[in-house]
């Protein structure tokens, strides 16, 4: 059986105070005490209740990192950031996937009260707009990615609109004039708007006139949407000479549809994506790609998570994370 904190306290001829400041760490004991009690524990095997001292702490150790979905390379790859540096900040990063449900969102934000499960949420939101945060205390230890505006909240953003310009603006420095986009998304229209945006805003900026026949539509940035919008667009009677696609995944599916039809990357077709996820480092050609910071995201993020449990009073911040064009052998001439 299990030994008791009492049991512990009765071998060790101390108090059940006692016990607790040695388990708790505290330095109100004296040295021969500790010893004696901390040796008490070791032959007993004693265990403290971890609920117990959450309970009495108020803090967990725990932080969510909630995402709408885990399948994705580049949430993957921004979850190791957020372990990685978590851990480093002593908190152990536990990963919730919401599908973009809305309700499921308010919930685990209605869950960051002292004492509960998590200590605080890092959420990027994918169905959780401005309107659904009315009443919620920006008090509340949660920290928002993405793109959306959540005033009154902190925040750690990517620069989708200036990133989108930088990726096209690329692709006519390359001497492309028939750029098209792949991403504009059905359904789930918040990151792919802003970054369609930037493509239009990099055409203008250039003198070229938009298109809408080049815009490749998805439901999801997923290899199939990629290949199924890139098929379509060498359809047209005028196919593009480039295309910005606005997730990497979607470029791997694009890459793979121009090997088949014979077209060659970069010089009958140059590619560029977005995100700079592993697999593009190796594709073949290698893939052009926006890089944003994902070690600033995880880092920046777990800044203000920590600051905001720790009751430094601060107006609730907004920070864009940097990002870099790492151009490759896809739209290199």
């Amino acid at each position: 059986m299990v030994a008791t904190r009492r049991e512990v306290a009765q071998a060790a001829n101390v108090s059940l105070r006692t016990v607790s400041n040695v388990v708790n760490g505290f330095e109100s004991v004296a040295p021969q005490t500790r010893e004696r009690v901390l040796r008490v524990i070791a032959e007993l095997d004693y265990r403290p209740s971890e609920i117990a001292r959450i309970l009495k702490r108020g803090r967990s150790g725990l932080v969510a990192l909630v995402l709408p979905e885990l399948d994705t390379p580049y949430f993957a790859e921004l979850t190791r950031a957020f372990v990685e540096l978590g851990a480093s900040r002593g908190y152990t990063v536990v990963i919730d996937q919401t599908d973009g449900d809305v309700a499921r969102e308010l919930e685990l934000i209605s869950q960051t009260d002292r004492g509960a499960l998590f200590d605080g949420l890092v959420v990027s939101p994918l169905g959780l707009h401005a309107e659904h945060l009315e009443g919620i205390s920006p008090e509340r230890p949660v920290v928002f990615l993405g793109e959306d505006s959540h005033t009154g909240f902190d925040q750690v953003m990517i620069d989708n609109f200036t990133a989108s310009k930088s990726a096209v603006a690329h692709l006519i420095a390359q001497g492309r004039t028939h750029i098209a986009a792949i991403g504009a998304e059905v359904n789930r229209p918040a990151s792919s708007t802003i970054r369609l945006a930037g493509y239009k805003q990099a055409l203008d900026d250039a003198g070229l006139a938009f298109d809408p026949r080049l815009v490749g539509y998805v439901d999801a940035f997923r290899r199939p949407d990629g290949a199924a919008a890139m098929s379509a667009l060498l359809d047209l009677a005028e196919p593009p000479d480039a295309v910005f696609c606005f997730a990497d995944p979607l470029a791997l599916g694009a890459m793979r549809v121009l090997h088949e039809r014979g077209i060659r990357i970069p010089q009958d077709v140059a590619l560029v994506g977005f995100d700079d996820i592993e697999d593009g480092h190796y594709s073949t050609p290698s893939l052009t790609s926006i890089s944003p910071d994902k070690t600033f995201i995880a880092s920046k993020a777990l800044e203000l998570l920590t600051a905001r449990l720790d009751g430094t009073y601060l107006p609730p911040a907004s920070y864009l994370a940097p990002y870099e064009l790492i151009v490759r052998e896809s739209s290199s001439n």
